[in-house]
């Protein structure tokens, strides 16, 4: 078989879901699913640039996502379009449910940002999670949406995440 005839990358379409209404929508190329995690590159989905003062994602910047069906958080590799690391931007989400050629992840507010070598590991948006009410409609899912958050740092911190995402 030439390498012309070779099929076209699976695409899969990522719904990510806040608060019950969807806030983004985009499709992005399959890299795996091994029926524990699903793998998918996309270009970065957002319009124009986003500047969070200690990292930009802006056109052209490509993100390696790593979502599972068992654990409470997504993580994003971020790469500049020349392939510089940027780092990696960790999302506490519900597990993720794929459902054909669609992806959909619940958005918990909590996120976590690990630069690429390491040296700035921030938790984010912890304001926006106290607001959001989930600890008094969903106290088990605030739970695992906090111990999540902690899963995270501690694989940040201590250099976990290349065992994570291998």
């Amino acid at each position: 078989m030439s390498a012309n005839s070779a099929d076209p990358p699976a695409r899969l379409e990522v719904v990510l879901v806040k608060a019950g209404r969807t806030k983004i929508r985009y499709t992005g190329e399959l890299l795996a699913d091994d029926g524990t995690r699903v793998t998918v590159r996309a270009p970065w989905a957002g319009s124009g640039v986003r500047d969070f003062g200690f990292v930009r994602f802006e056109p052209g910047d490509v993100f390696t996502e790593y979502y599972w069906r068992e654990r409470w958080y997504a993580v994003k590799e971020v790469r500049t379009a020349t392939g510089t690391l940027k780092g990696w931007y960790c999302d506490v989400t519900r597990p993720a449910r794929r459902s054909g050629p669609e992806l959909v992840v619940e958005d918990l507010d909590l996120d976590l940002w690990r630069s690429a070598d390491g040296t700035d590991v921030r938790r984010l948006d912890e304001d926006e999670f106290a607001e959001s009410g989930l600890g008094a409609s969903d106290p088990e899912a605030a739970r695992a949406a906090l111990a999540a958050l902690d899963e995270l740092e501690s694989l940040a911190r201590g250099g976990g995440f290349t065992a994570l995402l291998a």
